[in-house]
């Protein structure tokens, strides 16, 4: 099985959502992106259709946009 992405920029509500979603999934079935850290995944991330971070991409590719922390344009800047 593919594993799920979780995108997000390090802020504290994407924080609490990783800790989230790594207790209902496990570790082992979700690859965690810091895009403050890895912005090279920014362009991946909006090619997957992330509109917004924190942002769950399933591995059939539905975009689960999770509360709201930041837009991508603000993570670009």
């Amino acid at each position: 099985m593919k594993k799920s992405i979780f995108y997000h920029a390090g802020c504290p509500v994407c924080i609490s959502a990783e800790h989230d979603i790594i207790n209902l999934t496990g570790l082992e079935n979700v690859e965690i992106i810091h895009l403050g850290n890895d912005r090279n995944k920014i362009e991946e991330a909006e090619k997957a259709g992330v509109k917004s971070v924190p942002a769950l991409v399933t591995p059939n590719g539905n975009v689960l946009h999770i509360n709201f922390g930041a837009s991508m344009e603000d993570v670009k800047k």
